[in-house]
């Protein structure tokens, strides 16, 4: 079976380099992570950017687009239970009303090989070039994971009435 997705992940990533496509098309979403900095403490809003960063260790930071004012810091996460095994997972939680959003990194996959079997029944896809996940859980939450470079995988996930938030802040990190 991993044989079978990494194979499929190949092709799904030569077609995308052929095509030329870009982003990772439709929506995806679900749990969520807990931030940390780059020194590894909680994530910290950066002194005058006021730019939120996620780190699994000192040579792992991902920067976070700001977001819409209407959404206020609602938290963080360490877990996401969509994965299949126990890995570091840390993030951030933003609401509206009773709507979430997550953001997050989850740390541990190297290889595209080991990417793909992280969620039992996610879509394989594409973000950027990159491998990416796409599921949706039993609760509705849409979710989108990719590997960002060996080692950190970016997920974001959303509630329904945020679900269109997904691909804007994926295009956002950095």
């Amino acid at each position: 079976m991993r044989r079978l997705a990494a194979v499929l992940l190949t092709l799904a990533l030569s077609g995308c380099a052929l095509s030329g496509c870009a982003g990772g098309g439709g929506a995806g979403g679900g749990e969520v992570p807990v931030p940390r900095a780059s020194d590894g403490s909680p994530s910290a809003e950066q002194a005058g950017s006021r730019a939120l960063t996620l780190s699994c260790g000192a040579a792992s930071e991902v920067r976070l687009p700001g977001l819409a004012r209407p959404l206020e810091r609602a938290g963080t996460f360490s877990r996401l239970p969509a994965l299949t095994r126990p890995l570091a997972v840390h993030g951030l939680i933003w609401s509206q009303n009773d709507e979430r959003l997550y953001v997050g990194v989850v740390c541990g996959p190297r290889t595209a090989e080991q990417f793909v079997t992280l969620v039992a029944h996610a879509r394989l896809t594409a973000w950027e070039g990159r491998p990416a996940l796409r599921w949706t859980t039993r609760t509705g939450v849409r979710n989108l994971m990719w590997l960002e470079r060996p080692g950190v995988a970016v997920y974001v996930g959303a509630t329904p009435g945020l679900d269109d938030e997904i691909l804007r802040v994926a295009a956002g990190i950095g």
